[in-house]
């Protein structure tokens, strides 16, 4: 079976490689299709390397490129709307639409679907993370309190990148620090654990090189096919670039993460999403001014109107309730029923964007005033690692 989900993940980039290869003619849709597969099939690939690679390499450096790994492919996408927009001002709508769309994902759906298949699977209401995990929630904290003076701004700078990347490398060097556990593997990853030390190496590594060639040959021609597809559809190609462009990206994480919940062990889970938020919180969004200042040829700022405003004060927002939600290390059962409610409300609703950046507001500030006990505790555990 294991090596049949291989065999699928390496099917599903087939088609966009034999597209890019041959340079065959393709209308916006099938291509937007074809490589949004390939990104897909290259992310599974990407995550069962990665998940085997923390039996052969130091552990502070399986925690760099794994979280690394964990935004690569999202990233590439972003890289290019940030590196294009140095070009055509009009891709910083698209940068800001995939980062954003990317952000809200993780935590209005995926955090609340952990809880929902830990509460039907186990009969468990919410789930508890351990102490060290407190280093994630810190971090994340850091990165989306700090994200407010964006939008504040107006602009994503090299300023941001330099505040943000901090917060990253200091996140990553107390992870390092911290009592790793040998990784329990499933799928094809325990498949590839299981074998004899230098063939394991070997495959993975062809693992990476070949999926991150997929990505890297992949993320333009879907970025471009995506938009292009929203003008000929007559859909408006922001929320194309929002919602599905991240739904490609995130699924191989979001996809383990439900196995493990599945199997028990809702905490690994849910720590994985934490973690992965807090990578594209500090890592990517950092990184998009300083590709957009390169693709510009010098020092530049991704500048905003009103509605990518809008959109950077609701991600925020959400970010932040959800830090004061996990403050307490816990997602309860009405805590991710409000993040999934609000989430789909601002989806459906998206004239009412700021109104919903109110009500995060809000309710992040009546649980950071009736949680106060635990913030000196957090600060003083999450910076030990």
């Amino acid at each position: 079976m294991a090596r049949l989900y291989l065999s699928l993940a390496m099917a599903l980039t087939v088609p966009a490689l034999y597209v890019k290869l041959t340079g065959s003619p393709i209308t916006p849709t099938l291509a937007a299709l074809a490589f949004g597969l390939a990104i897909l099939g290259a992310a599974f690939l990407l995550s069962w390397a990665a998940e085997v690679a923390q039996k052969d390499i130091p552990q502070a450096m399986a925690v760099a490129i794994l979280a690394l790994i964990a935004v690569l492919p999202e990233y590439a996408v972003d890289m290019y709307f940030a590196w294009t927009a140095a070009k055509d001002p009009a891709f910083t709508h698209y940068a800001l639409a995939n980062m954003t769309g990317a952000n809200r994902l993780l935590v209005g759906v995926g955090w609340p679907i952990i809880v929902v298949l830990f509460a039907l699977r186990f009969r468990k209401v919410g789930v508890k993370l351990e102490e060290g995990h407190r280093t994630e929630v810190l971090a994340l904290g850091l990165a989306s309190c700090y994200a407010i003076a964006i939008p504040i701004k107006g602009q994503l700078d090299l300023w941001d990148t330099l505040f943000l990347i901090t917060i990253f490398s200091i996140y990553i060097y107390r992870v390092s620090k911290a009592e790793v556990h040998e990784p329990e593997l499933i799928g094809p990853a325990k498949w590839l654990g299981e074998m004899p030390a230098t063939p394991r190496r070997f495959v993975a590594t062809l693992m990476f090189l070949f999926s991150g060639a997929v990505i890297f040959l992949s993320a333009e021609p879907f970025a471009e096919a995506l938009v292009a597809s929203g003008k000929s559809w007559g859909i408006d190609e922001f929320l194309l670039v929002q919602w599905l462009a991240p739904l490609a990206s995130e699924a191989p994480e979001f996809i383990v993460a439900i196995i493990w919940t599945w199997r028990g062990d809702a905490l690994a889970g849910l720590g994985a999403l934490v973690s992965s938020l807090v990578n594209q919180w500090s890592l990517l969004v950092g990184t998009l001014p300083l590709v957009y200042s390169f693709g510009l040829g010098r020092p530049g700022a991704l500048v905003f109107d009103t509605r990518q405003s809008h959109e950077m004060w609701l991600t925020c927002s959400q970010a932040v309730l959800a830090v004061a939600i996990l403050a307490n290390l816990s997602l309860s059962w009405y805590g991710a029923l409000t993040l999934f409610v609000l989430f789909v409300i601002q989806l459906v609703f998206q004239e009412i964007r700021m109104e919903i950046s109110y009500v995060y507001a809000g309710l992040a500030l009546l649980l950071i005033i009736k949680d106060r006990h635990h913030y000196p505790k957090l600060f003083r555990h999450g910076l030990k690692g």
